[in-house]
């Protein structure tokens, strides 16, 4: 009897677990679905916003495409260059062609450079990259490092710097900063360059270009390193005050063994969370960064679009930097599921 049912019970272990990994095929399949769908519907409505305001925002495009001389054009030719630009139909329409065109992977010309858009983007997008990986990378790297330290010596002279540091660098804005360290460093001290990417006809040189990223990534750091150390200090003291580092500090285990091996590895996920927050945070400081050191980036191209009406340049460079933030924030979201089994969501309620 026991033989005959043996098989049985293979057969039905086995299709229990198919149907298991096969509803779980799904759900990850129907999850990523809701997650890409969320996604494009968010930019979507930021494509809808920014397009909306930048149109209803005084000035006048034409003065972009035609500098000064369109002081000197008729209202016919006005109108005629409209009408070539396509800016005179209604908010709608001009929308509509808009969509259509970025489905078909079309971003426009540039009414400032005369160039298409993505190919402007293409010419300093790296500069944006090198220069804001750089900066966040240094920023969390240091952050950890002076955050545990800060609370393996809470108390001390050292961890209350840090905690009024991250108090008082939270609420200088980045641009301020940056006019200081250029006044002492550039001006005053002369040991680095006032701002550019690299110095005339060292294009090239790498060494020039690493060079000319020391203060602008200095400035981000500097900025946000407190802030974001006073952070994991908070994080880690509140972990180290659980029932269970008492159990092993009872034990007999050091205290920077434990910080090290259990402490340090639980807050990963709020810090993860924290680390998906602070993109648009350091971004924005990139951003502001660039246009006052007059570093050819991202930020600069946006400001410049803004400013002179270039509609298709600041379309390209809003969804661009739209599109980091929101994957940051969904990447975040699910690398800290695999972390913590407790953060998934499923239903308005934590499983």
């Amino acid at each position: 009897m026991l033989k005959q049912s043996y098989p049985v019970f293979l057969y039905a272990n086995f299709r229990s677990n198919y149907i298991h990994m096969d509803y779980e095929r799904k759900s990850t399949f129907k999850y990523a679905l809701c997650r890409i769908a969320e996604m494009i519907l968010i930019l979507l409505i930021l494509s809808m916003i920014v397009f909306a305001l930048s149109r209803l925002c005084p000035g006048d495009p034409l003065r972009s495409w035609y500098g000064d001389g369109v002081d000197r054009m008729s209202a016919e030719q006005k109108a005629s260059a409209r009408e070539s630009l396509g800016i005179e139909k209604p908010l709608p329409v001009q929308y509509g062609i808009w969509l259509k065109d970025l489905a078909h992977g079309e971003l426009g010309l540039s009414y400032k450079y005369k160039r298409p858009v993505t190919e402007v983007i293409r010419g300093v997008l790296g500069n944006t990259i090198v220069f804001g990986l750089t900066a966040y990378i240094m920023t969390f790297v240091l952050a950890f490092r002076l955050g545990r330290l800060s609370a393996k010596r809470e108390g001390t002279k050292l961890d209350r710097f840090i905690c009024k540091a991250g108090v008082i660098s939270g609420n200088i804005p980045v641009f301020f900063l940056s006019l200081i360290c250029i006044l002492i460093f550039a001006v005053n001290l002369r040991i680095l360059p006032t701002g550019g990417a690299y110095s005339y006809g060292a294009e090239g040189n790498l060494l020039d270009r690493a060079w000319h990223l020391v203060l602008p990534v200095f400035v981000i750091v500097i900025g946000h390193l407190w802030y974001y150390s006073y952070m994991v200090r908070n994080l880690l003291l509140e972990e180290m005050r659980k029932e269970y580092v008492l159990l092993l500090k009872a034990e007999g285990m050091p205290r920077t063994r434990i910080i090290n091996k259990y402490c340090m590895k639980n807050i990963l996920p709020p810090m993860i969370t924290i680390m998906a927050i602070a993109v648009p945070h350091l971004l924005g400081g990139t951003y502001v960064v660039e246009m006052v050191f007059g570093y050819p980036g991202l930020g600069r191209l946006s400001f410049e679009s803004a400013l002179y009406k270039d509609y298709n340049m600041l379309m390209a460079t809003t969804l661009l930097t739209g599109s980091v933030v929101v994957i940051s924030n969904y990447l975040a979201q699910i690398i800290g599921e695999k972390i913590d089994p407790r953060m998934c969501h499923e239903e308005g309620s934590y499983e």
